[in-house]
């Protein structure tokens, strides 16, 4: 009876012993949040657009009225970004003598989910850079830029809101 017990229990340990092997406890931290999106800019129809890949690699670009007479839109693309843990750093490349650069954090915002606005914010300071005339001007405001509300997508055969496949 005790030789059972000892096979028994040898038995056991191999068996966790295999289980274990084919699934290993995950060591991968978990995964930040996804600051991607939209965010509002300075003036009702402006935006900053921002994409963060794997690896914290920043691209993006603001949409602002290039001349505000005519209503017509200019998209600064980011020349330099760089994201560390909340930090975000940013400039844009110059169009017709003007450039943005910010530096800032992101945080959670008011929004409950990621469908709502503001769910995160960017809080930091930007500086608007012009030149005419050969002269330079730069003019800094601490500014708050909210998230737009995201889409959520229906999870793969959720047929909520749909028609039966």
């Amino acid at each position: 009876m005790h030789e059972n017990l000892k096979a028994c229990a040898m038995a056991m340990f191999l068996v966790a012993t295999l289980v274990c092997a084919q699934n290993p406890p995950s060591t991968k931290a978990a995964p930040s949040d996804d600051y991607s999106g939209m965010y509002t800019f300075l003036r009702e129809g402006e935006f900053l657009q921002i994409s963060v890949d794997e690896g914290n690699r920043v691209t993006g670009f603001i949409s602002c009225f290039g001349d505000a007479d005519k209503g017509n839109f200019v998209d600064y693309f980011f020349d330099k970004a760089e994201l560390h843990d909340r930090d975000i750093r940013f400039s844009t490349r110059k169009i017709q003598g003007t450039w943005f650069e910010f530096q800032g954090a992101i945080s959670r915002g008011p929004g409950k989910t990621r469908d709502a606005e503001a769910y995160y914010v960017i809080k930091g300071t930007l500086t608007e850079h012009t030149s005419s005339d050969n002269k330079p001007a730069l003019k800094e405001s601490e500014v708050t830029l909210r998230s737009f509300p995201q889409e959520i997508e229906d999870e793969p055969g959720d047929n909520a809101g749909g028609a039966n496949r």
